[in-house]
């Protein structure tokens, strides 16, 4: 039988003691062979992890048959444009993440947590959606499913963190503001607690981490990459992925991603059509770096899911069936959206780069949707539809410097930036509330009549406005070859905003309702210790002023700005194949809830979110790779109205969070080239109401996966992939979080897919 040998070879790039440069040397970090009997293939790669080594060319060659490489140049030390920090062990962590002002960061040399998911990772687990990959992480729970009529918003800590809090490259507020895809994005990366400092005010007053796209950039070698897709139950559709880079130094880089699907989803008679591209260019000179990205979504859900709300008194039943669809045949959410960013660098000398970005973003949504108010323990609910139509426009900008020097035996990584943040929220006709008068039930529901309703023009009557700026001087000291490091910085913030009134014939129409104009500034300061080259030891204290909660039913109600703080210590080890991290934290945050009966919003008390997180990733062994980890949190009210919840549990933040993904390729004696996954998530028991009276149970989700490599006949590899999500076909409620929105759970999902290179 033939026999063919696929070779793996990768390099390092050890930074210039001198001026920060790579060097490649000529030992490989990493020899792996793909050896191919008949067609089929086995996979194996050794890595040998080194914690000043980051890697440069990943090259797949097959004898006779060509070559297909993906070569990554690095940035500098004090520059973000280019390829982010290579992939740890096992390829689905990256080595390290961007943390704003800060720069690229080693994750063992970083005094907070965070986890960079690769775009290997996204492939392999087949993510369309931020919500597919955040499910990795254990700190990290989804409010909704992806077509929520809410959208794709999360808990991160036990705090709601929204889309507009979602970065792009580093720029917050300008992802799509319902659901972020990420067919164009090369890491999705977490960062969890306040990031004031690091990023500026979170848009939508996030505070228990924040969320950052890092988008794909060419490699030095073509890539030409098609995906046929099926998703349960008739969602078919194709991926396009495509790079190349131009000029005698391949400075010029094209990546263009395209996306296109349609049909049924998991849920019964829920329909989705998306149309997805993206651009991205870059350009990387002797000292000058600039990147600029585009990127077009238009999606239209028919009959996709809304949410509910639970009534005082009522217990919550049982989840339904979650493939059964409650919606109606009329209602949709059409929601088209638009970004364009530009970043440019420029090294001034060897270890001071000044950088400058902008980016804009433009949402228009028009929908008709509902809201569900359940009114007994048995499953009935009332309904009432709503008929809106919006346009969210941001623009976004920061500009700054980094640099790096000495002082006696310090070495100092010193950073100044500037950001500014403008939005603003339209109505083109009037938000219309309307009533059903037919009961239903989520175990049974029954055909309802849609009232009639004709739009009505309002001329653009502006919802909301925001201009947040700010100023950040932040300063890295390091002694002891970097085993002692102390991080300290302010960041100066102003944060202004106002709520209009859009429901006309009513006094005031089009006049301010509430506003906002607060400065403060916000310190934080961290400490890491490492006692040996693989162990760190760290803490921070973090200050955030953050915007102000807005209510998710009436967007016009806005409550101050807050002031919300971190304390947290915690430990990393690289044991090489293999890392591992323990956090200790405590966040306090201003809390505001939404009444379930008149909707009124209202800041009320104190959160304080006292937790563990334990998390581990990397290649224990050559092929079986770990991902995951788990977090107990105690989420807890404090001076609310009167006394009246203090100590009660906060709703919606589960105490016990569990999430583990694996995989095992097969011994090539089975079946070369096959590579089963697993994966389990556990959310326990949440409460829905400040009473603890109301509480939805824990639930258990088991994913499996198959994965099939080989050569194809033009001698590129291919990849078949299938997978099922809820294999068990578990009926749950997913979250109760963010003030008494109840959503339901992810159905049994099949996915399908052949990756072809060529």
């Amino acid at each position: 039988m033939a026999k063919r040998v696929l070779t793996c070879a990768r390099t390092i790039a050890m930074p210039n003691s001198q001026n920060g440069r790579r060097q490649t040397p000529a030992k490989p970090s990493c020899v792996g062979r793909l050896v191919l009997f008949g067609g089929l293939v086995s996979v194996g790669c050794v890595t040998e992890a080194s914690a000043q080594a980051q890697v440069t060319l990943e090259e797949l060659s097959v004898s006779g048959q060509g070559s297909l490489a993906s070569k990554s140049v690095l940035p500098p030390p004090t520059g973000v444009v280019g390829q982010p920090p290579p992939a740890y062990s096992g390829g689905q962590l990256g080595s390290g993440t961007r943390l704003g002002v800060l720069g690229n960061r080693n994750v063992f040399d970083t005094p907070f947590n965070t986890a960079g998911y690769t775009e290997k990772l996204i492939r392999d687990q087949q993510a369309k959606s931020l919500l597919d990959v955040v499910a990795n992480d254990p700190s990290v729970r989804a409010i909704g499913s992806l077509s929520d009529a809410y959208g794709s918003s999360v808990l991160v800590r036990g705090f709601i963190l929204q889309p507009a809090d979602y970065g792009f490259d580093g720029l917050f507020g300008i992802v799509d503001f319902r659901r972020p895809f990420v067919f164009n994005a090369e890491r999705v990366e977490v960062l969890k607690g306040p990031s004031a400092l690091i990023n500026g005010a979170a848009p939508n007053g996030g505070v228990g981490g924040s969320i950052n796209i890092i988008p794909k950039r060419a490699y030095d070698e073509p890539l030409t990459r098609v995906t046929p897709f099926f998703i349960s139950q008739g969602q078919g559709g194709v991926m396009v992925d495509v790079g190349r880079r131009y000029g005698e130094q391949k400075e010029w880089g094209v990546r263009a991603n395209g996306v296109y699907q349609k049909g049924e989803t998991a849920i019964d008679k829920e329909r989705l059509e998306l149309g997805f591209g993206s651009l991205g260019v870059d350009y990387r000179g002797e000292r000058f770096r600039a990147s600029f990205d585009f990127a077009y979504q238009d999606s239209t859900y028919t009959r996709n899911r809304g949410f509910l709300f639970v009534g005082p008194g009522i217990d919550i039943p049982s989840a339904p069936r979650l493939s059964r669809n409650l919606e109606q045949p009329r209602q949709y959410q059409k929601t088209r959206s638009f970004l364009g960013a530009t970043r440019f660098e420029y090294d001034v000398t060897d270890n001071t780069t000044v950088y400058t970005a902008f980016g804009a973003g433009v949402l228009n949504e028009d929908d008709l949707s509902s809201f569900k108010f359940l009114t007994s323990s048995t499953g009935a609910f009332s309904n009432t539809f709503v008929r809106q139509k919006f346009d969210n426009e941001t623009y976004t900008a920061e500009t700054g410097v980094r640099t790096r020097f000495d002082t006696g035996p310090i070495r100092h990584t010193a950073s100044l930036a500037a950001t500014g943040y403008w939005n603003e929220v339209r109505y083109p006709v009037a938000v219309q509330f309307l009533p059903s008068t037919t009961p239903s039930n989520i175990y049974a529901p029954v055909p309802l009549s849609i009232p009639a309703f004709t739009d009505r023009n309002i001329g653009d009557a502006r919802g909301t406005s925001q201009i947040y700026r700010s100023l950040a001087v932040v300063d890295t000291m390091s002694s002891l070859d970097g085993r002692v490091q102390l991080t300290a910085g302010a960041r100066l913030q102003q944060l202004a905003g106002k709520g209009f009134n859009f429901t006309p014939d009513t006094p005031g129409f089009g006049l301010a309702t509430s506003s906002y104009d607060k400065t403060a500034v916000s310190p934080a300061v961290a400490l890491l210790v490492k006692p040996t080259e693989q162990l760190s030891i760290y803490g921070n204290y973090v200050e955030a002023l953050i915007a102000p909660p807005v209510s998710p039913i009436v967007p016009s109600t806005v409550l101050p700005p807050i002031v919300a703080d971190q304390k947290e210590v915690g430990i990393k080890y690289d044991f090489g194949p293999v890392g591992a991290s323990l956090a200790f934290f405590e966040i306090n945050r201003p809390n505001a809830v939404l009444n379930p009966v008149s909707l009124a919003f209202t800041a009320d008390g104190l959160q304080l979110n006292r937790g563990i997180e334990f998390n581990v990733f990397g290649e224990p062994v050559p092929g079986i790779r770990l991902l995951g980890g788990i977090a107990a949190i105690d989420g807890r009210l404090v001076r609310t109205a009167a006394g009246a919840f203090d100590g009660n549990v906060a709703p919606g933040v589960p105490a016990l969070t569990l999430n583990l993904y694996g995989e095992y390729d097969l011994p090539p004696g089975l079946l070369p080239g096959l590579t089963a996954t697993g994966r389990v998530i556990h959310t326990s028991r949440q409460f829905y109401d400040q009473g603890n009276t109301q509480s939805i149970p824990d639930w258990t989700r088991f994913d499996v996966g198959l994965r099939y490599t080989f050569l194809g006949a033009w001698g590129k590899p291919v990849t078949l992939r299938a997978d099922v999500v809820n294999v068990a076909g578990t009926n749950y409620w997913n979250s109760s979080a963010f003030s008494g929105i109840l959503s339901l759970g992810t159905p049994r999902t099949y996915l399908l897919s052949a990756q072809m290179d060529f």
